[in-house]
């Protein structure tokens, strides 16, 4: 069974406290996943919480015969207007960047990054009823038996007590320097180069997601609790992948991001970057690419060329690419086609991911996959797993409390033109989002 309402245009947007409501409502003894959307634009379009009926954790090999059964999708649906949001009956999926090993074997580096939070190659979370926040509304969908009742309450503050890079012996500008030289020896054009940052942490990860989303206002913002211990708070700006069943097939769209800069400064700094727009065209080129792997011959095109937009901390060039799949492929063939996404890896692909792999000194985890929601009617929008807090440690009262620690990676697209400096001060840009949270659970903040 599904509530539905008469849809609105999908540029009305989200109220800004309707994720922070479901995060403060939902029962501590129900385990929470949930799609949150903010901002004012196209894509800031709603919110979806539930709570699992099934968690599957996947490793190894097998994992990528698992996705493609359980993630199938219909080729075409019967509605060319599909709704293009969840109907309650499907899986929330995290999908880590070390997914990557089962299906690029020759991107791993002989002596590849330490695995040191084991964190599971992909989950999936089955759901079968939620709760839908869109355009000023609030409906059931799926079976109504599966949404709790819930009760309004405060959040209590965690504890969190800054943010350190880790590893410490790490050396950021040093690793940018040795993409550059491989770029100069024409071994890639661009690789993305990243650094983990940590902090300490005690205490329920809803209330930390309250303040992220507050902090960050996401257009494909999740948080997910994923099996005792573990947590995953997402505020990505990034479109991986969304898919729209029609009459006429399965609509595919991704909006790549390339080039960042501080929120404080012009737009036009950004605007008129060559070197910014060269790593955007870049990445353009490849997720054409990679769509064209599974997409009907002649459909990839670039339905929007770079844009500028901007967010509470930083502006971002971003593009977008449409295509139509191919009708004997489903969701998961367009999935692991494109995975990992291509404004995380670099050009030429495999290989500047084998560099990654040789210069990182621990692995992503959750950080540069995906998560998102991948519906039973053959709609799907994953996100790229950017501005990322994994949360992993000793399970305490709550389905939402832990005792452990927090991870938050943050890198830049190396080039040619790259100054090793001016990456790791990107970096750190792209770090002020979590500051900013970590400033409010130190101030306080949780009440509106």
């Amino acid at each position: 069974m599904t509530r539905t309402s008469t849809i609105p245009p999908p540029f009305v947007p989200v109220a800004p406290d309707a994720s922070e409501d479901l995060l403060a409502a939902w029962p501590r003894d129900r385990p929470l996943a949930m799609l949150a959307s903010h901002g004012k634009s196209p894509f800031a379009r709603f919110s979806f919480a539930a709570s699992p009926v099934s968690e599957r954790q996947l490793r190894g090999p097998e994992t990528i015969e698992t996705l493609r059964r359980e993630l199938s999708g219909p080729a075409s649906g019967p509605d060319p207007a599909a709704e293009r949001l969840p109907t309650g009956h499907g899986h929330f999926v995290m999908l880590g960047y070390d997914l990557f090993r089962h299906l690029e074997p020759t991107a791993i580096a002989p002596a590849p990054p330490t695995d040191d939070r084991h964190w599971p190659d992909a989950i999936l979370l089955r759901c079968e009823g939620g709760l839908l926040q869109h355009a000023g509304s609030t409906e059931v969908r799926g079976d109504p038996a599966r949404v709790p009742d819930l009760v309004p309450r405060i959040l209590p503050p965690p504890t969190v007590d800054g943010l350190r890079p880790d590893p410490v012996d790490g050396d950021y500008r040093r690793d940018v320097a040795r993409v550059i030289e491989h770029v100069h020896a024409g071994d890639c054009f661009q690789a993305n180069l990243a650094q983990r940052f940590g902090s300490n942490f005690r205490g329920s990860v809803r209330s930390l997601a309250a303040l992220a989303f507050r902090a960050a206002a996401p257009r494909y913002g999740a948080m997910l609790e994923c099996g005792p211990g573990r947590a995953i708070v997402s505020m990505s700006p990034e479109l991986f992948l969304e898919t729209t069943p029609g009459r006429d097939g399965v609509v595919v769209r991704t909006r790549p991001i390339k080039g960042t800069r501080p929120s404080s400064r012009s737009v036009d700094e950004l605007e008129g970057s060559e070197k910014d727009a060269a790593e955007l065209h870049m990445i353009v080129d490849l997720m054409r690419n990679d769509l064209g792997r599974v997409c009907r011959v002649g459909s990839v095109r670039v339905s929007q060329p770079r844009t500028i937009e901007s967010h509470p901390t930083v502006h971002h060039g971003v593009a977008e690419i449409t295509g139509m799949l191919r009708p004997d492929l489903g969701i998961a063939d367009l999935v692991l086609a494109a995975f990992p996404p291509g404004s995380v890896t670099g050009a030429p692909k495999v290989r500047a991911m084998r560099i990654i792999d040789e210069l990182e000194p621990v692995r992503r985890g959750p950080y540069c996959g995906a998560v998102g929601w991948i519906d039973d009617s053959g709609y799907a929008v994953l996100n790229v797993a950017i501005r990322t807090i994994t949360a992993t440690g000793t399970p305490l009262e709550g389905c939402d409390e832990l005792d452990g620690r927090l991870d938050y990676f943050a890198g830049c697209g190396i080039v040619a033109e790259s100054d090793p400096e001016a990456e790791y001060r990107e970096s750190l840009d792209k770090t002020e989002v979590f500051r900013r949270a970590i400033e409010d659970v130190s101030a306080g903040s949780m009440g509106r």
